[in-house]
């Protein structure tokens, strides 16, 4: 699928049209959430580095992780997240 048509602009997954516009809405909902937009507003006033990400908890504190760690769901990988 590497030539796919379908793998236009901002549609690295190769969604279809109809999938990609439910996608769009869905992340949007889930940015737009309280819970979201507070730690969006936390990120801004603890000063997001470039060599590192900040890790939220389910207590609500932060902690400093490295880039690898946090996205990668520290060693335990995202598909079953």
């Amino acid at each position: 699928m590497r030539n796919s048509p379908l793998k236009a602009f901002a549609n690295s997954q190769g969604l279809s049209p109809t999938a990609l516009k439910a996608k769009r809405a869905r992340d949007l909902a889930a940015a737009k959430t309280p819970a979201r937009k507070m730690k969006k507003a936390q990120n801004q006033r603890e000063v997001q580095r470039s060599n590192s990400d900040i890790h939220h908890k389910q207590d609500g504190s932060i902690e400093r992780v490295s880039i690898k760690n946090n996205r990668g769901n520290f060693g335990n990988g995202t598909k079953n997240e």
